[in-house]
């Protein structure tokens, strides 16, 4: 069966169903062991035992960016190519994008106070984070706002596009000003700067909590198809009593 078959929400609820269980229990293996490894890193020799929070501070910095690509890749199939799980999975991936944005936010300032001596700087990096936090608060929001299913989704799709431009501005924001924020250290044009023992670790964690995010994901979206099929009976159910 070809991968495009699972655009069909049936398909897609059993192939989910069957995948979840697994799909968390190896998100919690990789996470438990990525966070015991972190707790046996050694302490950085400028920041002492602080650095840790990089763990999972820099995780929640790439998938608030890597969330927000995901819209963008829904709302091309919402607007372009009409996909039939494109606005379930753009749905299903804002507030969980949100959450990974705010704890992004709130990890980077419980680590900024110690080093910088504030929870928060007007930072070209954490402002242009700030901003996409409330880009993912716009599109709930947004949805909310409007009714219409179909027209909540086209609308959230078209901000989504519009606000994508703050994803690189985010990414390369500590390259373009001068900020506090430190430069990137593991993506980068010479080699990761950060020492082997606290870098795997590091790494071991973003795919613990990228495993989290797609387990979010999926339980979402499935749980969106559910929703929609038992408001789609309803309705046919108060129809057919009022026809009666």
């Amino acid at each position: 069966m070809a991968i495009m078959d699972y655009a069909n929400p049936t398909r897609f609820l059993g192939l989910a169903g069957r995948v979840l269980p697994w799909l968390a229990a190896l998100t919690a293996a990789v996470l438990l062991v990525a966070l015991w490894l972190a707790f046996q890193a050694p302490a950085d020799y400028q920041q002492g035992e602080t650095v840790k929070i990089m763990y999972i501070h820099v995780p929640f910095a790439w998938l608030a960016m890597a969330g927000y690509t995901a819209l963008a890749v829904s709302a091309l199939g919402i607007l372009v190519w009409r996909h039939p799980l494109a606005d379930v999975a753009h749905k299903a991936m804002a507030p969980i994008g949100a959450v990974f944005a705010f704890l992004c936010l709130l990890t980077g300032s419980l680590w900024g106070r110690p080093m910088w001596g504030t929870y928060w700087v007007w930072d070209a990096r954490l402002t242009s984070m700030l901003v996409l936090l409330l880009l993912y608060l716009g599109l709930l929001a947004l949805r909310s706002a409007i009714e219409d299913a179909g027209q909540a989704g086209r609308a959230a799709a078209v901000l989504t596009l519009v606000g994508f431009v703050n994803v690189p501005i985010v990414k390369f924001s500590v390259d373009w000003w001068n900020t506090l924020h430190q430069p990137a250290s593991v993506f980068r044009m010479g080699g990761p700067t950060i020492d082997p023992s606290l870098l795997w670790p590091l790494l071991l964690s973003a795919v613990g909590f990228t495993l989290l995010m797609v387990t979010l994901h999926l339980a979402a979206m499935r749980n969106e198809i559910l929703r929609r099929r038992l408001r789609a009976l309803e309705a046919r159910a108060a129809a057919e009593a009022a026809f009666a």
